[in-house]
């Protein structure tokens, strides 16, 4: 069964920066959809990014359009979230899922694996 780990979360000032990573192992994710997701405390669990298994499609959240990049190396079972100019609100926990399709979805039901998720902190 496929597992993923998510790392590159942590504590950063307003503006500031992250690059999340999220590797699969246990079988390999090479042609899966990857996505990353957030929730809030309280909130519902929300789409943020995600990217085909080739890395020709990318969809982002509007949110976050200008300042998030999804990206992938199949060769090393890994996909990345590069976080720039940090706000308060993207305070979250970040989760990475995998899907077998090829299309790039938003819908969290698509997805068929999901990592423990990695707490994202934006101070101010």
């Amino acid at each position: 069964h496929v597992q993923l780990v998510e790392s590159g979360g942590g504590l950063v000032q307003a503006g500031g920066s992250l690059r999340l990573s999220c590797t699969a192992s246990g079988g390999t994710c090479s042609r899966y959809v990857m996505g990353w997701f957030l929730q809030a405390p309280g909130k519902e669990r929300e789409s943020v990014a995600a990217i085909s298994w080739s890395g020709g499609r990318t969809l982002y959240a509007d949110s976050v359009k200008g300042r998030f990049t999804i990206s992938r190396d199949n060769a090393k079972n890994t996909v990345y979230l590069q976080m720039n100019s940090l706000k308060p609100e993207d305070t979250a926990v970040y989760y990475c899922a995998a899907d077998s399709g090829v299309v790039p979805t938003t819908l969290p039901k698509r997805y068929n694996y999901w990592g423990q998720g990695t707490q994202v902190t934006v101070s101010s």
